[in-house]
């Protein structure tokens, strides 16, 4: 992957200025798609959270646990993930895919760095399909009548629905259970839903300075206590051991400690 770490690479549409939750992400885990902007509020974070880079790695573990149990357990062929982020090998598809090549997947996000990256590296197997949707997920109704998604998914077969680490970009004012909700409901029964999300409830303080340094540069972060993140799961049937400590999900390791919960549910 060719960095654009240099303000002389950015893609068109995109400042750089801004810090964006992606590229900080990306700066976390090691990435090299990040501009200062979201080095100095990756920083800020890190000040009060320390952990904060261990716990981007742990969230993006669940994310490889949570596929490979869909692809393989529950037999899902079929991925919509929204709130992409930054390519980091291995993506959705490759993860899937090794376990059955037919498996198609829709990646949804709404940063240009995203879209130039995804759409030339985003290339699955021959047997299955993978497409890329520049969306916002606070608007449910575009992403699902988007001409790609109908293409590549079938909506009337089960599909595996991944929101992770994207909730916490909407205000509570913004409603977005009720995002979620409408796309919960456009899927059909058999259908996942994968959430994870920053928590409140695992140390106050350390929250409320990272949401008072995102504020003043500008984004939106807002963390949830382990309740309301529950409440995004509406009446599907939680995937023991329900909503929990994203690490403690399912783990193939010994647990680190992240401050984000995280869960799987079933669609009756």
């Amino acid at each position: 992957m060719t960095s654009v770490s240099e303000e002389s690479q950015v893609p068109p549409g995109l400042d750089p200025k801004i810090p964006h939750s992606a590229r900080m992400y990306d700066w976390w885990i090691g990435g090299k798609d990040n501009f200062a902007a979201d080095r100095e509020l990756g920083d800020r974070f890190a000040q009060a959270i320390p952990s904060i880079p261990a716990m981007a790695r742990e969230n993006r573990a669940f994310m490889h646990r949570v596929v490979r149990y869909l692809a393989g357990t529950a037999g899902i062929r079929q991925f919509l993930d929204i709130g992409t982020g930054i390519p980091t090998r291995p993506n959705v598809h490759e993860i899937a895919q090794k376990i059955a090549p037919e498996t198609r997947v829709v990646y949804v996000d709404n940063d240009p760095l995203v879209l130039s990256h995804a759409r030339a590296l985003m290339v699955g197997d021959p047997a299955g399909l993978t497409a890329y949707i520049d969306a916002d997920f606070t608007k449910p109704d575009q992403i699902l009548a988007d001409e790609d998604l109908r293409r590549v998914l079938n909506l009337d077969e089960p599909v595996g629905l991944l929101l992770i680490a994207v909730l916490m970009l909407a205000r509570d004012a913004d409603d977005p259970w009720a995002a979620v909700r409408a796309l919960l409901d456009a899927l059909p029964s058999g259908s996942y839903v994968a959430i994870t999300h920053p928590g409140q409830d695992f140390d106050p303080a350390a929250m409320a300075a990272i949401v008072g340094a995102a504020t003043q540069a500008g984004m939106v972060l807002v963390p949830r206590v382990q309740s309301e993140v529950a409440r995004f799961f509406a009446d599907w049937d939680l995937v023991e051991p329900g909503v929990v400590p994203v690490s403690t999900w399912h783990p193939d390791k010994e647990p680190g400690d992240a401050f984000y919960w995280a869960g799987l549910a079933r669609k009756p």
